[in-house]
């Protein structure tokens, strides 16, 4: 397979003196592009492939989601659970689809994601378990309602996990980002779980923060 032909639209960064790398897949925030996260990654590690992936819904007046969210619900923002699901299975296939056509390795796979990014990294990495090594979940949360039905009896023993929020958040609540620990406990994940005095970003701290979480995975 040839990376033209793959089925999601991205960006790549090769790995430097690295035959089969380990491989970074970046999942950027609802109304952003692939472009966003992207900017992370001549600052992280040069071993690592980085792919940084566009989400396949166009919004109407700018960027793209993974999922539709209706900010008029009477109840406070809806999200699309079903759109959810759809965009969690184009995700798997697209990395499988990547493990193919690119020099990386499968065995070694990082999710990092911001906001609506992370909800689908989340979602990736507790249904397929199997597939993901290490998780970046930043400024997100676990909706556990686009989670594949059984995950609770999947092996989680491979799968680490960093997650942060900031304790200022507007657009997604901190409360939100607090249920993770006890639910990842639960199911006896590793996880480290950091918040810093931000609002919906990643500050200087952050980054190096986790930056330093994945270079000791890898």
């Amino acid at each position: 397979m040839s990376p033209a032909s793959l089925s999601l639209t991205h960006l790549v960064r090769p790995a430097k003196n690295v035959e089969k790398a380990p491989v970074l897949f970046m999942l950027h925030g609802y109304g952003s592009n692939e472009e966003d996260l992207f900017s992370f990654a001549n600052e992280l590690p040069e071993e690592l492939f980085i792919i940084s992936i566009r989400a396949p819904y166009n919004l109407e007046f700018f960027g793209y989601a993974w999922y539709a969210i209706n900010f008029d619900a009477k109840y406070g923002k809806w999200s699309d659970d079903g759109q959810a699901i759809e965009s969690r299975e184009k995700v798997v296939n697209f990395i499988n689809e990547a493990c193919e056509a690119y020099p990386v390795d499968p065995n070694d796979i990082t999710l990092l994601g911001f906001s609506q990014g992370t909800v689908l990294s989340f979602s990736i990495a507790l249904s397929y378990p199997e597939k993901i090594k290490n998780v970046i979940a930043l400024s997100g949360y676990i909706n556990e309602a686009i989670l594949k039905e059984g995950y609770g009896e999947k092996d989680f023993s491979d799968l680490q996990i960093y997650t942060s929020h900031g304790q200022v958040d507007q657009v997604i609540p901190l409360e939100w980002a607090q249920r993770s620990p006890e639910f990842l406990d639960n199911l006896g994940i590793a996880y480290m779980y950091e918040e810093f005095p931000v609002g919906h970003g990643v500050s200087p701290q952050n980054f190096y923060s986790f930056k330093k979480w994945l270079v000791e995975q890898l």
